[in-house]
């Protein structure tokens, strides 16, 4: 009978690698340098560098991982880190999302178009190719804006859109540009964009752009302004100024005239 010292003991293979980290674990004065390369000051701006050439996560759970070219350490970023900290300021924070507004109709077009045409201020025609923007700026005694409006004869593209900035007047103005295109160009030189947006269609949606302090409340349609009273309200989101855009910016030849009626309401 053989002895517990001269029994054949069954060892499994051991990779190199598991070799080398049992040694360096046994070796105290080894560890400590394994631990300290990943604290290298030079390894971390490496890393910095590295983020430069990958997308940062946009949303919670994305991740990207990194390896390092001197070590070998993985680095996990993820989107509830402080990204921004690598990136600097090259990444605008973007609008609050708004919520929705109440939109209806009603068939009083008659009655309607012949009391706002005796009130002034309360009619103006859009010519062809042009884009009208009602300014209204939000009231302290308001929690609400609300909106009305027809046309004659024909259609007209409409949408609403909120301007993030300081109220320093309650005065409704009106601007006229010759195209939606124009228009953001004029707003491009308040604030720097980054990179071009595409212009869409008023049959399939909003041809104005939003940037920077932009939100969007109701993109551009065409509506049947000249059948039914289009009607609508908001809630006021915070302080700002509500752009009511009229678009006849796609016909060439008709121009429109509109009727409307803007209020605020608590």
């Amino acid at each position: 009978m053989l002895s517990s010292s001269e029994r054949p003991q069954m060892v499994s293979p051991v990779s190199k690698d598991a070799t080398e980290d049992l040694q360096g674990a046994t070796n105290p004065s080894k560890a400590p340098a394994l631990v300290e390369q990943h604290l290298l000051p030079a390894d971390q701006a490496h890393v910095r560098n590295q983020m430069a050439k990958y997308q940062v996560p946009q949303r919670s759970g994305d991740i990207v991982m990194i390896q390092s070219e001197h070590t070998g350490a993985i680095d996990v970023l993820s989107a509830d880190l402080e990204s921004a900290d690598l990136l600097g300021d090259h990444r605008k924070v973007s609008p609050p999302l708004m919520a929705p507004p109440c939109i209806w109709t009603f068939a009083k077009v008659k009655e309607f178009k012949s009391k706002l045409g005796k009130e002034k201020n309360s009619r103006l025609v859009v010519k062809r190719g042009e884009v009208v923007t009602i300014r209204v700026p939000t009231h302290p005694e308001g929690k609400r804006v609300c909106w009305e409006f027809a046309t004659d004869d024909y259609d007209i593209g409409f949408g609403v859109y909120f301007d993030w900035t300081p109220v320093t007047s309650t005065d409704i103005t009106v601007q006229v540009s010759d195209s939606s295109e124009e228009e953001d160009e004029e707003e491009e030189e308040e604030e720097e964009i980054e990179e071009p947006v595409p212009v869409g269609d008023v049959e399939r949606g909003s041809r104005s752009s939003l940037r920077g302090r932009y939100g969007e409340v109701m993109p551009v349609y065409r509506r049947d302004s000249h059948r039914d009273v289009q009607a609508g309200s908001h809630d006021y989101p915070g302080e700002g100024i509500y752009l009511l855009k009229f678009d006849n910016s796609y016909s060439l030849l008709r121009n429109k005239t509109l009727y409307f009626h803007i209020y605020y309401t608590s």
